[in-house]
């Protein structure tokens, strides 16, 4: 049997979930800022209970790896290793921007492009582009959205932008032929589950000692 505990504290939401091979038994998830240092932990022990199952029943710890806040994937990233040295079971991460992408695609089956954006500052997003089979198309990066440049999306093929990076430069990326937009899409323990089951699966777990976020730019740091 797979029981993993999933994490996902990247962004404004606390999101914590327990799944049998990759189904939602129980989830628990708050978006109210970032309020992860008091609520993480609670929320664990909750969806533990509410599942009827005990720390030593996980069969691994998933966590979303970023890119994302600083201090919300220090948060998450410190429990699930945490949790997975005191268990001695495996850990796994999963991108950010794939788990929102999973989510859009749950949403939105059409065969095209989907561009999930996260709020790095500025007009800066932190990005990638994935395919309506979830396979990479243009690598996870960090991406000036400006009049002069949008070259980065426009690729010629009908593309799907969400995530709240999206909202601030939606009358840009508007200009890109065929794009489309989807609201509300965030990063959860929910979409992380079927992602992580996937990975588990496939032996795919992180080194528990060495493994850090992917910040990305990590003198960005969120408030």
């Amino acid at each position: 049997m797979s029981l993993i505990l999933n994490i996902e504290t990247s962004t404004t939401l606390c999101s914590v979930s327990i799944a049998k091979e990759g189904k939602i038994i129980e989830t628990k998830e708050i978006n109210e800022g970032y309020t992860h240092a008091e609520n993480l932990h609670v929320f664990i022990e909750e969806v533990l209970k509410k599942a009827d199952k005990t720390p030593k029943d996980l069969n691994a710890i998933a966590v979303g790896g970023g890119p994302g806040s600083y201090t919300g994937l220090r948060i998450g990233v410190s429990a699930a290793k945490g949790l997975a040295f005191a268990l001695q079971i495996p850990m796994i991460a999963i991108n950010t921007l794939q788990i929102m992408a999973a989510t859009a695609i749950q949403q939105n089956r059409f065969d095209v492009l989907f561009c999930p954006m996260l709020d790095a500052r500025r007009m800066e997003v932190y990005t990638a582009i994935f395919d309506v089979n979830l396979n990479t198309v243009k690598e996870t990066s960090p991406q000036i959205i400006s009049e002069e440049d949008i070259s980065f999306f426009n690729i010629g093929k009908p593309i799907c932008f969400f995530g709240d990076g999206m909202l601030k430069c939606k009358d840009l990326l508007k200009k890109i032929p065929s794009s489309t937009f989807i609201d509300n899409i965030v990063p959860s323990a929910v979409a992380l589950a079927e992602l992580a089951y996937q990975k588990q699966q496939k032996g795919q777990f992180e080194d528990v000692a060495y493994f850090e976020p992917f910040y990305l730019k990590e003198f960005l740091i969120n408030k």
